[in-house]
This record gives C-alpha cells, structure tokens and sequence, in this order.
C-alpha cells in the first residue's frame, strides 16, 4: 500500500519502513518520511535490527524540514549505535553543518566518513562542501573532483565544482563557520558596519551639495562653512549609535578580512570624511579664486571623492564579480549535471556573467576608440564574441551522451549497490534518466532577457567592428554614426541588465548576479549516501562466527598486509556488528586504519567460510573492536576438483 503502510506483508519489519522513508525522501515528502522513520524505530525500540538506518532517515528528514537540533540528536544517536558506520558519520556531519559554532565537528565527521570509506562519492563532496563554505576554494575543488573520479554522474559534485572554480562566496561570506559564535550575531554587527558607512556617506554628500549651493549661489561662504562643520557632530552621533550595536569587535578584523566589500564599504568611509573636511574647508577660497585652475581642479577632486564614491565602489564590484573565476569552465560542469534545478541556476547566473565580461571588453575598446581617436582599435569588438560563444557551445557539448568509458563507470559505481538500496539499478533512475533528459533541454532557455542581452551584444559588437572597417576605407562620417550605434547597443545591454535585475527583485527570484547561487541541496532523484541501507548479517554467517573456532582479523600494516589472530566474537548485534575481544596489537592497526577484514570458518560444516568486510572502532568500555560490515562474501574451500566464492 502507498499511504501510511509499508510495501510488505509484515508491518511490523522496521526496514520495510526504512524503504518507505528513503522512497518518500526521494520523492521530496520529507514530513512522510519523517512518519515512516518513526514508525521505524518504533518497531525497533533499539533500532539495533536496522542498525541506526531510521535515525539516519529521520535525521535526514528533520534537516530537509529545517529542524537542525532533532536532525543532529537523530544524527548521534545513529552514530552511537554503529560508530563504525560511514553513512551515520556522513549524516552527522551534514546535519551538523547547519548548527551555529559546530563547523569543526562536522569537518570532523567529514573526515571520518572520507577515512572509513574512500570509495564513496558522498563523503567528498561533504568535505567539498564544507571547505567551499569556508572560501577554500582549491580544497574544496579537489574533494569535487575525487567524488566525480568515483562517480561521473554525481550532480551534487558537478554543482559544487562550478561554484569553486567560479570562486563562489556564501552569503555570510563575512562569517568564517569555524568561529564559535552564532552567524546572526556577526550579521547584526556587519548590518551596523554597513548602516554606519552607508549613512555617513549619504550625510556628506548631502551636506557638501547644500554647502556649496549655499557657498556658490549665495556668496554666504562663512556660514556655509559652519554649517558643514556642524554635520560632523551628526556624524559622531550616527557613529556612537551603530557602534553600540556592533558587540562582536573581536571579530569586526576578521570580518572585514573575510569580506572585501564590507572592508571597501568601510574604509572609503574615512576617506569620504576627510575629502568632506577639506572641501568644506577650502569652499572661500573656491569663491574668490575661481580662476585659479589648480585650486578649482583640487576642490573638484574632494567633491567627487564625496559625491561618487558609492558608485565607484558599486562599479568596481560589478566589475570584479564579473571577472572572477573560470565561467566557461563552470558552465560545462553546470551543464553536465544534467537537468538538475541547482545547476540550472548557476549555469543561467553564469551566463549573465560571461555577458558581463563581454559588455566590460566592448565598453573598453569603445571608448579606447573614442579617447585616442583611431576607430581602428575597435577591430578587436567581433573577436570579443568568441568567449560567450564558446561558453555556450561548451554546455551544448556537457549535455551529448558520454563516452562509453564514462558509462562504464557509472555502471560500475551502480552495480556496487546492495540489491535492495535505493540507489541501486532497482531503485530509483538518476539524472540521466527521461527525467533528466527532458530538463537538462530546458536549461537555459527560460531567461528570455538573457536572449535579449546576448542580441545586444552581438549588435555592439557588430557595430564597433564595422566603425573600424569603415576608418580603414576613410568614410569617417559614416565611421562614426557606426561608433554611436555600437555604443548605444551597450546603453541597450545596460538596459536589459537592469530590468533583468529589477524582475527579479520585485518578483523576489534569483537574479543576474553571484549572489542568486547557492550550494545544491541534495534534493533530487538520486538520494544521499547517508540515507543506504546498512549491510546485514544472514543465519550462516551468524552461526560461522558464533561456533568458530578461530578468527582471523585482517588489517593493513606499514610493512604490507597483516593478519592477527582474534581471541573470539565476543557478540554479534542485531544489526549484524561483530564485536571482537581482541589484543592490543589488533587495536593499535585499527586505530592506523580502521578498514578491516574478518575470517572466520564454521567447523559445524566443513569448508564453508566467511569473510567480512568493515569498518573497525575500539570500545573501551565494552573492551572490544566494533566492526561495521560494509561487505561480506561468503565460500567453501575448494575440493579436488572445485570451489566457489558467492556474496553474502
């Protein structure tokens, strides 16, 4: 049944419920989910029969619902009953990414998860994620590309290298996660920063503009003068007032390392305030020496540092975003994620961003062509069209079918699946499914002022070469008409770029701007590794373990592979975790590495053999080594003639 019952005969059976949770996540119904992998637990009060799965998919549940206190507790409760266990790490140090002050420990269970299990994609691409947060761009571009070299289609990866390359900052980039503090308290003291300069800022150049109507239009310079000298108390106000509010100083340094426009904001400050002192103070001599060029050119300069510093910074970012990182080479990981929401995103974001940099190219050659007066120079403008060309090529390119290498890989990755994972070849289709294929179509053809951006661009570009032409050939009248048409094709792309900006803010969607991308969410076709089922136990194995008489731990060693003799399985949970009474020597190369294998032969059927894969944890209290199997294979030792090995 689909409503509230497992798809099973057995209602009782808590992984039947585990299945129905991790089908209701992939479906996007987190609070069903959630329903389900209660009911899980519920059946199992130990929820030692599914090793921690339900806590596992409730936890996964309560972060999708934006409940990070329950995600995190369901989280730590899965780890305490499979320690060992890479998908309970992994989901703890997801969960704890979303905690204020609780960064370490999520890098830290990162780490683990990557340690316990290499192989794995999902662990990278947490430790991606996590270094990406922080603005280790280079870090986090490496763990990308790991979890892509073990896995091609993960599109979680594909997202996040995009964003590394384009050398993305969060929106609390003013915030470092690792500090121990909650990221709204440096937000308020970051709001006070940027109302402080802001304000001040606005009040000076309010005041010089009053002050030199009054100087210039008047003649009443003296009290002119007092009267800009007067605004500065309005400002010490304005000053003392903001700085109560800001009650983090200890970490104002830090923040305004952290965020260069925050720092930009600032310090322009103090430079508008003393250009505003000197304007104000050199206004009588303006008066009565308005012929002398130096002094009015001076006098010229202070104001403009008053008036227009906000635009110049505000210039100045748009410039720098525009040319920061690698788009192009973002935008082919955006597209080979196939029809993924996120990505789609990032890649329209990039787009405009490649049409920022063209904008920014042609604008500089037009004027280059009027300020020297050679409109030669404007030959370079149909070259300049190469880049968002290819950039758009490239996206074509990521989204032809892979080469057969590449789906043998991902073919591979899949058929390591256990049979009844979600993730596995009867589970649910990832993005390179019809699904996926039928969006990754529409991938960036919704943005209509995108297509009108790019027209405009084509037209300026077009335009400033064909002024060039026409210089060659001496039609200089008709040089020049071609010069204007190019430039106010720029005006036209200005335009666009504007009205695109003002939709999305009145419609309160993302924009033509970096801060409109965000991390990939997780959400999608293809579940998360921390929500797998574990690996089980069956009765054979069981009984091989139980009445062995003998152990073998196997373990890597510096000296090559090396394989210890274990005193007896102390228990088997459950959920199928040995734990090993085992001497110190076996601790210490567990603790170098804790993937293990463990060998044991049933003597109550000669030949039949067991080896079991996993993960090993020294408990001190118990005093045994918890092995969390991740692989078991099963065999009989091979007769005269023949042998077999089989999964178990």
């Amino acid at each position: 049944m689909e409503n509230g019952t497992p798809l099973s005969t057995d209602p009782g059976d808590p992984r039947e419920w585990c299945v129905l949770a991790a089908r209701r996540l992939a479906e996007d119904r987190p609070e069903d989910a959630l329903e389900a992998a209660r009911r899980a637990v519920d059946h199992d009060p130990g929820a030692e029969h599914a090793a921690g799965w339900g806590y596992r998919l409730a936890s996964l549940a309560f972060e999708r619902l934006g409940r990070s206190a329950e995600a995190v507790a369901a989280a730590e409760e899965a780890v305490r009953l499979a320690p060992g266990s890479w998908a309970a790490r992994l989901r703890l140090g997801a969960a704890l990414r979303h905690v204020p002050g609780r960064w370490r420990e999520s890098r830290a269970q990162a780490a683990r998860a990557v340690r316990y299990a290499p192989q794995e994609p999902d662990p990278h691409v947490l430790a991606g994620d996590l270094a990406l947060l922080r603005g280790e761009h280079r870090a986090a571009e490496g763990a990308y590309r790991e979890a892509l070299r073990l896995l091609d289609g993960h599109a979680g990866a594909r997202v996040g290298l995009g964003l590394a390359l384009l050398r993305w900052e969060s929106p609390r980039d003013h915030h470092d996660p690792a500090w121990p503090v909650d990221p709204r308290e440096t937000g308020r003291a970051r709001r006070a920063l940027e109302s402080w300069a802001r304000q001040t800022r606005l009040l000076l150049a309010a005041a010089l503009v009053a002050a030199a109507v009054t100087a210039f239009g008047t003649g009443l310079t003296t009290w002119a003068e007092i009267g800009g000298g007067a605004v500065l108390a309005a400002v010490v106000a304005i000053t003392l007032r903001q700085a109560r509010r800001v009650r983090l100083w200890p970490y104002v340094p830090g923040m305004l390392a952290r965020d260069v426009w925050l720092a930009a904001s600032v310090s322009v400050t103090p430079v508008a305030l003393a250009a505003y002192v000197a304007a104000v103070a050199t206004l009588p001599r303006a008066v009565s020496r308005s012929a002398a060029g130096d002094l009015d050119g001076t006098w010229a300069v202070l104001a403009g540092t008053v008036l227009l510093n906000g635009v110049a910074v505000f210039v100045l970012r748009v410039l720098a975003e525009a040319w920061r990182g690698r788009p192009v080479t973002a935008l082919a990981q955006f597209a080979a994620a196939g029809g993924d929401r996120t990505a789609r995103r990032a890649a329209d974001v990039t787009l405009w961003l490649v049409a920022g940099r063209a904008w920014s190219v042609l604008a500089a050659v037009a004027v280059a062509a009027r300020i020297t007066g050679e409109p030669r120079w404007a030959a370079v403008a149909p070259v300049v069209l190469l880049a968002p060309a290819w950039a758009y090529g490239g996206t074509r390119r990521s989204r032809s079918p892979r080469s057969p290498r590449s789906q043998r890989s991902q073919r591979s990755q899949r058929s390591q699946r256990s049979p009844g994972s979600p993730h596995g070849p009867r589970g649910l289709h990832d993005s390179r499914g019809p699904r996926g294929r039928r969006l990754s179509g529409r991938a960036h053809g919704g943005d209509r002022w995108l297509v009108a951006a790019a027209v405009t661009l084509a037209a300026a570009s077009a335009a400033l070469g064909g002024s060039a032409l026409l210089a060659v050939y001496g039609r200089g009248r008709a040089d020049d008409l071609a010069w204007w048409c190019g430039a106010g094709a720029l005006a036209a792309f200005a335009a666009v770029f504007a009205a695109r900006s003002a939709q999305a803010w009145w419609q309160g969607s993302p924009g033509p701007w970096r801060a409109s991308l965000i991390m990939h969410d997780g959400r999608g076709d293809r579940l998360p590794g921390d929500a797998g089922p574990p690996v089980g136990l069956s009765g054979d194995v069981r009984r091989a373990f139980t009445h062995a008489r003998e152990v073998v731990l196997s373990c890597a060693a510096p000296g090559g592979p090396r394989a210890l003799a274990v005193g007896a399985v102390g228990a088997i949970g459950p959920g199928g975790e040995l734990r090993l009474i085992a001497a110190d020597d076996a601790w210490e190369v567990a603790e170098r590495d804790p993937r293990v294998a463990v060998f044991a032969a049933d003597p109550a059927e000669r030949g039949f053999w067991v080896e079991v894969r996993g993960i090993a944890v020294g408990d001190p209290e118990a005093g045994v080594l918890r092995v969390t199997p991740e692989h078991v294979t099963v065999g009989e030792f091979p007769g005269r003639h023949q042998g077999r090995a089989r999964a178990g």
